[in-house]
């Protein structure tokens, strides 16, 4: 694992900082322990637990579902953008296999972007500036306005 914290970031340079993460079951408790860590500085006034929780499902979606011919990492990026929080999630997967789907009370999988859906105030999936897919979402009102 890698990671990045922009210090001072500004209206042009938004992002608050960055990890990268092995494909590996393991990465999903390392990425919401760090990404905990990593945040507290900022003090947002959003519920940090539910962006940990939103962050583990993004995760674990990424590392289930990217795939690539070479080896590959995921990347999680997150970004103050006027009073959001953004935290985007991005892997060599493909932008069009990421939907809601209505999975049925006994199955075992298929509720993350469901709970996504109902806790982020917004969410998008579609083709990383990385190559493959990213899915974010956003926090309104994690800080207040700019005065």
């Amino acid at each position: 694992m890698s990671y990045v914290i922009d210090r001072c970031p500004s209206e042009e340079s938004p992002r608050l900082g960055e990890m990268t993460l092995h494909p590996v079951a393991e990465s999903v408790p390392r990425a919401r322990r760090w990404f905990r860590k990593f945040l507290a500085p900022y003090q947002p006034s959003c519920s940090v637990d539910d962006c940990v929780l939103l962050l583990s499902e993004l995760v674990t979606n990424a590392v289930v579902h990217g795939t690539s011919d070479a080896p590959w990492l995921v990347r999680v990026e997150w970004f103050r953008v006027q009073t959001s929080l953004r935290i985007a999630v991005h892997n060599p997967g493909l932008p069009e296999s990421v939907r809601l789907r209505c999975p049925e009370a006994g199955d075992a999988h298929g509720r993350g972007l469901l709970l996504v859906d109902s806790v982020a105030d917004a969410w998008h999936a579609g083709p990383s500036h990385f190559g493959g897919t990213v899915v974010s979402f956003e926090m309104a009102d994690a800080w207040p306005p700019p005065s």
